[in-house]
Parts: structure tokens; sequence; C-alpha cells
């Protein structure tokens, strides 16, 4: 063990922190410190200063290191950014799959270098765009996908054997990956070629986001079944990415978001390996999806405690002896509740300071929000702005050039202790509960993150934080900022592609497919083959997921208050 400072040094800075403590007391005497208590987003308590003694335990071969090295603290990768830089996957989707492949194509000509697919209200819970559910949704909040025709229309002309495709979809994404993996195939790539990531975390959704299909124990059965597929059929694929960003895009703190997104990593491996898949086989396919907010320091400490912390967890608690299942590989999103529809170009600034913690903290890829999206899906303009954020960040501001300078900072290296020592705290809780979905059951994680949200809109309200333009800095001033709008016709549009799909295909061969489906989810074979047939013959989104909530029942969230 070899500490970073000896006591010799500690008894120097000791003497020589008091003095300094003692002239610091006396200028506040003179003009008192201009808040009565200072606090980071989460509100931790920060200190004055920082110094050797706030790491005074720390060793830097067993919690540093280098990056590349175990325990990952300063990078996944040695190289990092000097090698290569992040992959820039700005989240797109709105209307109808021709709309959004316009938009990737924007998107791609721009100099991104991955895409990433949101899909509307309807295709997130399972309906297709002629449910009675879905009606004036279509298209809405992301792209409308009804059946294995629309797949093809929304990635025509993109090159997705040289370009990774990310796909935030929950409880139907079993389907969209069988549609996307179809689609592939019809233009002659191969399953073992594409690369891409499906979101499919629906312990996240019971504790935070709120999408809803099947109960929690079937969720994790057909999560468990695409992870084995993808282990032996797709590999390149990333069957999970495991999301902390909703947790806390729902109220929770900093540490709570990387507690829970780890112990629901934890329940998902658990599984895996009681299917009977060796753990250094699944786990490099692992990912994981942080927000990124605020707190500027907090931050870049929360994705340097997640690497070390997973890097433990795998080494340790899993016996993982592959080094590339010690890698916690990350995505990252600036916080879209940190946006404000008040002064909607203070966004641009916020989600700066974001994806430049984010890249601080060493992210492998990163969506910067645009700032019109707490008004409206964004425009061409906003989401440009919010690519070209990414862009000069790693062309112009010069923090790419040298491998996480932050590394040794009191500051930063303090606050990444104190982040890891409390999740650890509360993953042991959740493990004495049974596990993550114990722990959801009773509603520990769901009751926890409503209880953050309700100190941090407190806090707000009083004006003890800060927000400008929302509680300081306000104006009567009016900013005029174009909303992109979705044309009804869409919806009609649609309605007819989903019927004409369902008239020119051969029904008798869609019904027995379901048959398969449904018979796999009854007992023990993996469902994704079944599911892969079914899209082929061109069964509808819906159709399939009702084979899913008739076998395994729906799911309805009980309410906390």
């Amino acid at each position: 063990m070899s500490l970073i400072f000896n006591r010799k040094i500690f008894e120097d800075i000791e003497k020589e922190h008091g003095a300094w403590q003692e002239k610091l007391d006396r200028v506040f005497e003179a003009n008192p410190e201009r808040l009565k208590r200072f606090s980071t987003v989460s509100d931790r308590e920060i200190k004055r200063i920082y110094t050797p003694e706030d790491i005074r335990d720390q060793d830097f071969s067993d919690d540093i290191g280098f990056p590349g090295e175990y325990p990952f603290t300063r990078g996944a990768q040695p190289s990092m950014y000097r090698g290569r830089l992040w992959t820039m996957r700005m989240f797109a989707g709105l209307g109808s799959a021709y709309d959004t492949n316009r938009r990737f194509h924007l998107l791609v000509n721009q100099g991104q270098t991955g895409l990433s697919t949101a899909f509307d209200m309807p295709t997130l819970m399972g309906y297709d765009s002629d449910s009675p559910k879905a009606r004036g949704e279509c298209g809405r909040c992301g792209v409308a996908i009804d059946t294995l025709k629309d797949m093809e229309d929304l990635f025509e002309g993109l090159p997705i054997d040289r370009i990774t495709t990310s796909m935030t979809i929950n409880p139907p994404a079993a389907v969209i990956w069988a549609m996307y993996i179809v689609m592939a195939e019809k233009r002659g790539i191969k399953r073992d070629i594409i690369g891409g990531t499906i979101q499919n975390d629906m312990l996240k959704e019971f504790i935070a986001q709120k999408t809803f299909m099947c109960p929690p124990d079937s969720s994790v059965r057909i999560i468990t079944d695409t992870v084995e597929y993808g282990t032996l059929e797709v590999p390149r694929w990333n069957t999970i990415s495991i999301s902390g960003y909703h947790i806390r895009e729902a109220g929770s703190t900093a540490v709570q978001e990387l507690a829970f997104t780890l112990a629901d990593g934890i329940a998902y491996t658990q599984h895996a390996i009681e299917r009977g898949l060796d753990v250094d086989a699944f786990a490099p396919r692992f990912s994981f999806f942080f927000n990124s907010h605020l707190d500027f320091f907090e931050e870049i400490a929360k994705f340097r405690a997640a690497r070390r912390m997973w890097a433990r967890i795998m080494k340790e608690r899993f016996r993982a002896k592959d080094p590339r299942s010690w890698w916690l590989r990350f995505h990252t999103q600036t916080a879209g509740c940190s946006l404000t529809a008040q002064q909607p170009y203070n966004n641009v600034v916020r989600t700066a300071l974001q994806a430049l913690a984010a890249v601080l903290g060493g992210t492998q890829s990163l969506h910067t929000n645009s700032l019109d999206e707490v008004l409206a899906l964004p425009t061409e303009e906003a989401a440009t702005i919010a690519l070209r954020t990414q862009q000069i960040i790693a062309e112009e501001s010069g923090v790419t050039n040298t491998i996480d300078p932050l590394g040794g900072s009191y500051c930063v290296e303090a606050l990444t202790n104190q982040l890891e020592e409390e999740a650890f705290e509360i993953i042991r809780k959740i493990d004495d509960m049974g596990g993550m979905l114990a722990a959801i059951e009773k509603n520990y994680p769901q009751q926890e993150i409503a209880d953050s949200a309700y100190h941090y809109q407190r806090l707000v309200d009083e004006k003890q934080k800060t927000v400008v333009g929302l509680n300081k800095y306000v104006t009567d001033e009016k900013l005029k900022v174009d909303i992109l709008e979705i044309d009804e016709e869409l919806e009609r549009l649609q309605i007819e592609k989903t019927g004409r799909i369902r008239n020119e295909r051969d029904n008798s061969m869609v019904e027995q497919c379901l048959e398969k489906v449904a018979e796999a989810c009854s007992g023990s074979r993996n469902v994704m083959g079944p599911l892969i047939e079914a899209v082929r013959a061109y069964a509808t989104l819906q159709e399939i997921c009702d084979v899913f909530r008739n076998v395994f029942g729906e799911y309805r969230d009980p309410g906390i208050y």
C-alpha cells in the first residue's frame, strides 16, 4: 500500500492550514461569506477548501491509478480522448420514420458519429398508432414504429454497418431490437456485424420513468433472454444500457443515481448468471447511461466513482476475470430537468457546462440537449447548436489534450470517495432487502427519490438554490423561440401505412409466429428467436406486445404518497 502523502507532509499542511484559516476568519468578520451554506445540487455541503488532508488515506495504485487500469477511476481506455473522441450521439426522433430518417441524415452530415433514436409514447408503451390508446400521440415525442417497414424506412441509406445505433426503448425493447436485426439482414448486414445499444432497462422504469408493460419479474426474464441471445448471436450489441439518467430526472441526488443504477446492474448480472451464462461472456457488453447535471465537480466525481465501484463489484462480488468485464462504459446525456422555459437561451450555457463535466468525467458517448427541448421537440437549428457544443469542447477547448486532467484534485478525489462510500451503503441496504426487485416491491428507491425531489424543489422555492431566469434575474422579456410542430396529418398517414401492411402480409403466417412467441413466453425457451420470425412476417409491435401482456399480465404502479 502506497499512500500519496507521508506523515511529515500532513504535519506541515495542518500548521499552514491553521494559520491560513485564522486569516480567513478575520476576512469573513469584515466581509461575511455570501451564503450561509454552500452545497451542491444534491445539497451535499462543500468545504471552503480541500487539501491533502481530505485524501489522507488515498492509495494511488488502489484508488486512483492510471487510465485503462483497474480500478478505472481515471477512465476505461488508456488513451482516452488523445486516441479517440467520445461518440457524439444526438438523440433524435420525430413524426414518421421518414421524418426521423431525414433528421438522422442531417446530423450525420453535420458530423454526428452515432445514431440515437427517440420513440413516441405509443411505441414506448407497446401500442400501434391505430390503437385507441395511441390517438393524438403519434410522432409527438419521438418516431412512430409499428412494423418492420417503419424500421426499414427509419434507417434507409444510413451506414449501419459502420455506425452504431442506440435505441431508447424499454418495455418493447426486445421487439424493436428484433426489427433492427431483421432490417439489417434484409440489407445484407449480418447480425454479428451490427453494433449498438437497446436501453432495455425495466428496473429503472419501475423506480423512476414509469413506462410499464409487464410485472417486474417477467420484465427481467425478457431482458435476460436478450442478454443471452446477444451473447450468443449479436456479439457487438449492448443488450442493456443500465440507466441512471431517468432516476436523476425523477429527482434523485447524485449518490442515489449512482447507487440505484449500479444496484440495477447487480440485479441484471445476477439473473444472467442464474441463467447459466459465464459472467465474462456477457458483462463486457453491459453499458450504462448517466445524467450530467449542473453541479460541475459533483458530476465529475460521480462518473469517476461509478467506474471504480463497478470494477470492484465485478471483480470482487462476481469474480469476473476478464478486465473488460470490469469496465464501466457509459453514455451521458445533459440534464433535461435543468432546462427552463423561461429565458430558454440560458439552456445553451447550462448544456455546455454539463457536457464539459461529462467529458472531464470520461464519458464514452454524449448527447447534448437542445435549448428548446423544454418547449417541444428540437428544431434542426437547435439540434445543430447542441451538436456544435460538443464539437467546440472537443476541438477548441483543449480539455482533450491530456488524459484525466482533474485526477489528483483534492476536491474531486474527496468527492469521489464520499460518493462511493455513500452509494455502497445504499447498495448494502438493497442487498439486505433481498435485492433490487424486492426493494422495488417495498417502494424503497421510489420513496427515496420522491423525498429528494421534494427537498430540492423546496430549496428552489425558498431561493436557497438559484435557477437563473426562474427564481433570480427574472425578466419580463419574451424571447421568440421557433417551435417544431408535428403535422396532424401524420397520424392518419401512419395509420393508413400500418393498415396497408396488415392487408398485404401473410396473416396466417403472422398468427403462427405469434403462437410461437406465446409458447416461448409460457415456457423457458428464449423468446428472441420467435420474435425475430414474427417481425420478419410483419407482425406489428402491439400484436407482439399483446402476447406479452396476455401471458405475463399487465403491471399497475401501486403509487406512493
